[in-house]
């Protein structure tokens, strides 16, 4: 998608170690407009499937997921990352290791909100080593509900998330793909 493309190069900044930090628009501060377009395309993208829910990953997945959810008219569902006591203790449960973060996490859904009826699509705002959507996959798994695809904002095509998924059999959606980034020499998008 160009107009993201052309968003994260003016926007974007590339860390060492192959961070990307879009937190202008994306991660910290949300440009809702341009949010509701992207959910525009992954809505354009996924229309024919029958989608009956949305899942993501908090914090960040819920932003982009939103208006997703909006234009199928279905349920944002979001794995939580932390048990609180007001969940229940009949869970679904996976455990994943964030890429950004380093570190391991359970993500959380109640199974009285994932059922065997539910077509769900995945929305994430990255992709890199795929962790995050397979932890989702594996609850989609658990409670019986058919993944129609995975719709994700900026693939970190270097990395193996995503060829992973794919060679898996889940369709993989992304808006931008990123096969090179250098603090010095910017980013190469494929094409």
């Amino acid at each position: 998608m160009r107009e993201l493309e052309e968003k994260i190069v003016a926007e974007g900044r590339v860390y060492p170690g192959r961070v990307l930090k879009v937190g202008s628009f994306l991660n910290h501060q949300i440009d809702v407009p341009f949010l509701t377009m992207l959910g525009e395309e992954f809505y354009r993208i996924f229309k024919d499937e029958k989608v009956t829910k949305i899942l993501t990953v908090e914090t960040s997945g819920i932003a982009v997921a939103y208006p997703v959810a909006q234009l199928f008219n279905v349920p944002l569902l979001f794995g939580k990352k932390n048990k609180s006591n007001n969940l229940s203790d009949d869970c679904y449960s996976s455990r994943v290791i964030s890429y950004t973060h380093g570190n391991v996490y359970d993500v959380i859904v109640e199974k009285q909100f994932l059922t065997d009826r539910d077509c769900v699509l995945l929305i994430d705002d990255f992709l890199a080593n795929g962790c995050a959507i397979e932890g989702l996959i594996d609850l989609c798994r658990q409670a019986g509900a058919k993944v129609v695809g995975a719709g994700i904002v900026i693939e970190k095509a270097f990395q193996d998330g995503g060829r992973s998924l794919r060679e898996k059999g889940i369709r993989v959606e992304s808006l931008a793909r990123i096969i090179d980034m250098d603090p010095e020499k910017g980013i190469t998008f494929a094409d």
